[in-house]
């Protein structure tokens, strides 16, 4: 395994301006095309608790359900920056395995420790999370998340054959590294199809579990129902108005701040390539697009 890169504070500021950068594409897209996004997970709780990034925090994450991320997806084909941006998910890098997507920034490196044999594109990410509709009855609920369980290992597997800690867990996941990925995506679709056929108590990103035992199966469905302005470092971007629901099934007293030792990113890396960028560009070209958008639309 690879050394591990140390960030300094100054490079762990220009990380987090990076991802900024990309939250900014996304509300531009999603503002330009009437698509409803939520900050998620640690970036949320920033913009509750900080109005920006958790000063420690190294990753950033944004949340949609299924329909409007389908509309994010085909949306991007005509409005995203290609020559700043890259979507990322199984359908346009072929070697990808995770089961939801992400957008890189071009131009950049961050290559997560362990991860150095994987072949999909690499570069500094935040994370695109989807949530899809939940069976509502205790048995059918259970199936569903065992076969997404089974399907997230496979989509593990190219991984866990190397990181896996025992000889056995490297061995199994050599066995499920065997099933098309392809297939996997396809069982997942189709499961996730027959279920957003009806509104159910629960949603849930079906391959990367939520963290807390109180969120196993997923979150309440009417948290996606509404969705307002938040500030985040300095500007408006989109979050649950329910957010208080949401972070205290993720995180309990949320507003605490945690002890000195834990306040720490979870991400480690073996190679990084930073760009400079400022906050008052980012806050600039957000207002730019902001202005453009209310000018097309005679405001």
């Amino acid at each position: 395994m690879s050394d591990k890169v140390e960030l300094s504070a100054e490079d762990l500021r220009t990380l987090q301006l990076i991802e900024l950068e990309m939250i900014v594409e996304v509300d531009r897209i999603c503002r330009k095309n009437g698509i409803e996004y939520s900050l998620d997970g640690g970036t949320l709780l920033g913009a509750v608790r900080h109005k920006g990034f958790i000063p420690w925090d190294d990753d950033a994450d944004v949340i949609f359900t299924r329909h409007e991320y389908a509309k994010f997806f085909r949306a991007c084909k005509r409005d995203l920056d290609r020559e700043r941006f890259f979507l990322q998910d199984y359908r346009t890098d072929e070697n990808y395995r995770w089961g939801y997507a992400k957008i890189r920034r071009k131009g950049t490196e961050f290559v997560r420790l362990g991860q150095e044999h994987m072949k999909y594109h690499t570069g500094v990410c935040i994370d695109v999370f989807v949530v899809d509709h939940v069976p509502d009855g205790v048995l059918a609920r259970n199936l569903y998340y065992g076969v997404n369980f089974f399907i997230r290992k496979v989509m593990y597997s190219e991984l866990g054959q190397v990181a896996a800690d025992h000889f056995l867990q490297r061995a199994i996941y050599r066995l499920l590294y065997k099933i098309p990925k392809n297939s996997m995506f396809h069982l997942r679709n189709c499961l996730a199809a027959r279920c957003n056929r009806r509104t159910t108590e629960l949603v849930s990103h079906l391959l990367y579990q939520y963290p807390s035992k109180e969120s196993k199966y997923g979150m309440p469905s009417k948290c996606f129902e509404h969705y307002r302005d938040m500030e985040f470092e300095g500007m408006q971007l989109r979050g649950f108005v329910d957010y208080d629901r949401y972070l205290t099934l993720l995180y309990h007293d949320y507003m605490t701040l945690p002890p000195v030792e834990k306040r720490r990113g979870p991400g480690e890396a073996s190679g990084i390539k930073l760009i400079d960028i400022t906050l008052e560009e980012i806050q600039r070209r957000k207002e730019e697009a902001e202005k453009e958008r209310l000018e097309k639309r005679g405001i």
